[in-house]
């Protein structure tokens, strides 16, 4: 019996080990957080706007479209080395363009409880649901394969867990997502610079 208590024990102490801690994933929370996420630009923004909260300078023009639907997801990054958290959701649609179907979700890397930890938010266009994780939107993304994007990385206070409730995301901003261009465009348009310059200097 003494041995069977000693490893109910050891159990129990070993999934406490393992515990992760827990975050409210939602970027629109009536009085404490307001942040939107656009598709648009050419290059990685971010920034609150007025209309956010707390409310910034960051003008967000009408090339910069909110996210909408299930074809983009979200995820969270989170810990020192900002490994996903689960589970991934995706985007409200007509008024709620731009802001998450909110859950609460489970942290890799970071404790119960834990007195904070680093954070970051990442989305990226799905491809009809065929990329489901970060690491596969980022490689299809610096492809120039898909349209993705992250926030600055922002650290979240104490963490869920046993004594803590799910915090809120306080500190993520505002941001975009964007198609990189593949490298043969890139190309081509050095070509093209180049033919101009050439005619310019026979003319």
């Amino acid at each position: 019996m003494k041995k069977v208590l000693l490893t109910l024990a050891a159990v129990a102490c070993a999934a406490s080990v393992f515990a992760q801690g827990t975050v409210v994933f939602n970027n629109r929370v009536t009085g404490t957080l307001i942040t939107h996420v656009y598709l648009g630009g050419n290059s990685q923004l971010a920034g609150n706007g007025p209309t956010d909260l707390p409310a910034g300078s960051t003008a967000w023009g009408a090339q910069f479209v909110p996210l909408a639907g299930s074809g983009y997801t979200a995820a969270l990054l989170a810990g020192p080395d900002l490994l996903q958290a689960n589970p991934t959701t995706t985007f409200r649609t007509g008024t709620g363009a731009g802001f998450l179907a909110g859950t609460t979700v489970t942290l890799q890397g970071v404790a119960k409880d834990a007195p904070s930890a680093q954070m970051q938010m990442v989305a990226w266009d799905n491809k009809g649901g065929t990329i489901t994780d970060w690491t596969a939107a980022k490689a299809a993304w610096q492809a120039g394969q898909i349209a993705a994007g992250a926030s600055p990385i922002f650290t979240v206070a104490s963490i869920g867990g046993d004594f803590n409730v799910p915090p809120y995301m306080t500190g993520l901003q505002s941001f975009n997502i964007y198609l990189i261009p593949e490298p043969s465009t890139f190309a081509l348009a050095g070509l093209g610079a180049a033919a101009l310059m050439i005619f310019r200097r026979r003319k």
